[in-house]
């Protein structure tokens, strides 16, 4: 009889298993609230589908859908797709706030995209990104709406200051994003794999290409991306779906919190935006998300380089008192204090290009011992996780390594000659030289793609 019994409950333990689904550690940017705290409070991050959802009978309706949407960037419907409809669709308020927040969002980016002739609905991948949100920051550093690290957000062109951090900034960030995202495709050919790729860097994509044979499609070489990389692009699909298709899962776009109607004023001194906000009698907070780059929520002005400050829109006679405000702004800039050695003063050891990891050190206490920041001591090293491994040799600047590849680079009166090793991308060659771009070096070699093979010699012309 115990036998009998314990037979039963096997069963019934093996049934309640197969039925459920299997998700993996979260990895995604993207966090929806909720009242079942996973991770910090009121925030669970999506998760990765690693065995996801059999598809139902009702799977053809989804796919009409997402086949009737269908416009420069492929929409596939799978399993994987599936899963994160399923799971976007479930967090209906938040998706409904995010709807609201395109309202403000989506313009800026159309306009973005269409300048540099990027598909329109590529603009759907900052929600996967950030939810729409510039202050958002992610568990290795990547900032804003379009989630930027450092180093990538500087060979981008965005400006990163003790003021201004434009990886905040809707519009710069957004002109950054399609920058990049035409690169990825001009190398790819693909615009999914150029999605991928945002997410997990361009050497990741062209080793998955190579193990997978050259295949050149996302699905075909999706087992060899990392984890992260293989929910991302389904989620981007799903969410183009919802963002299209919301209200046949009863979502209801929600109020956007601030103002959609904006007027732009270019600054040219330094002016606190709570001085601003109280002429427009108006709560700072709202001004700041409209202002998001301004760090110190100070607007860093000046008669060579004047900031764009954007003000709700107001009537006549407030403008009177803003540009009021505007002029009289006693708010003082500092900087830096240069300070000298003494005269006598031995000169100072320079400093390490690499550290060794020994035993029981983490990555914050290498960052913390050299005075670098632990965002940019990862993206330096490729690494995505916060361990440090024993006995590895990290990079404690940008440019450390440059010396060693010297006997690569040949100099000429007009460019520099630089043979591609293994893992180079062009936008990573342009990060090493000053003045490179990826557009420079493409023109020069009269390359059409990205595509670089180890061995080939390639100019980079000077300045």
């Amino acid at each position: 009889m115990k036998r009998l019994i314990t037979l039963i409950i096997c069963l019934l333990i093996l049934h309640i298993v197969k039925a459920a689904p299997h998700f993996v550690a979260p990895s995604l940017s993207l966090t929806f609230q909720t009242g079942n705290s996973l991770t910090t409070p009121d925030t669970i991050i999506l998760p990765i589908v690693n065995q996801p959802v059999p598809l139902t009978n009702q799977s053809n309706v989804f796919k009409r859908r997402l086949d009737s949407l269908k416009k420069d960037v492929p929409l596939d419907y799978n399993e994987y797709v599936q899963s994160y409809i399923d799971i976007y669709a479930h967090n209906r308020d938040e998706m409904g706030r995010v709807l609201g927040l395109t309202k403000y969002y989506f313009p800026i980016y159309e306009k973005a995209f269409k300048d540099a002739g990027i598909p329109d609905e590529i603009k759907y991948l900052s929600i996967v990104e950030s939810k729409l949100d510039p202050y958002a920051v992610s568990r290795v550093g990547a900032t804003g709406p379009w989630q930027f690290m450092f180093t990538t957000a500087k060979l981008y062109g965005l400006n990163m200051d003790d003021y201004v951090d434009e990886r905040r900034d809707p519009i710069q960030a957004s002109y950054a994003a399609a920058a990049y995202l035409k690169d990825a495709y001009q190398e790819f050919g693909d615009w999914l794999l150029a999605i991928a790729s945002y997410n997990c860097g361009k050497s990741n994509v062209e080793h998955a290409i190579e193990k997978a044979g050259g295949a050149n499609d996302f699905w075909s070489i999706r087992q060899y991306l990392p984890v992260e990389t293989r929910g991302y692009v389904p989620a981007f699909i799903a969410v183009d779906y919802l963002m299209n298709c919301y209200s046949k899962h009863n979502i209801i776009p929600q109020a956007c919190e601030f103002s959609l109607k904006t007027d732009t004023v270019l600054v040219n001194k330094y002016v606190s935006l709570t001085a601003v906000a109280q002429v427009l009698n108006m709560e700072v907070k709202e001004l700041a998300i409209l202002n998001p780059s301004y760090k110190l929520r100070i607007i860093n002005g000046t008669t060579t380089t004047p900031r764009r400050l954007v003000v709700p829109q107001i009537d006549k006679e407030k403008f009177a008192a803003l540009y009021e405000v505007l002029n009289s702004s006693n708010v003082v800039a500092t900087a830096p204090q240069a300070t000298y050695a003494p005269y006598h003063e031995s000169k100072p050891e320079p400093a390490p290009l690499y550290h060794k990891v020994r035993r029981g050190e983490t990555l914050g206490d290498i960052a913390d011992t050299y005075g670098v920041e632990l965002q940019d001591l990862k993206a330096w090293n490729h690494l995505h996780g916060n361990k440090a491994v024993v006995g590895e040799r990290l990079k404690l600047s940008e440019t450390a390594g440059e010396t060693e590849d010297k006997p690569l680079a040949k100099h000429n009166h007009n460019y520099i000659t630089y043979k591609v090793k293994r893992g180079d991308t062009l936008s990573g060659i342009a990060s090493r030289f000053e003045g490179a771009s990826v557009e420079k070096i493409r023109s020069v070699n009269g390359l059409k793609k990205d595509a670089l093979q180890p061995g080939m010699t390639i100019k980079i012309s000077k300045g």
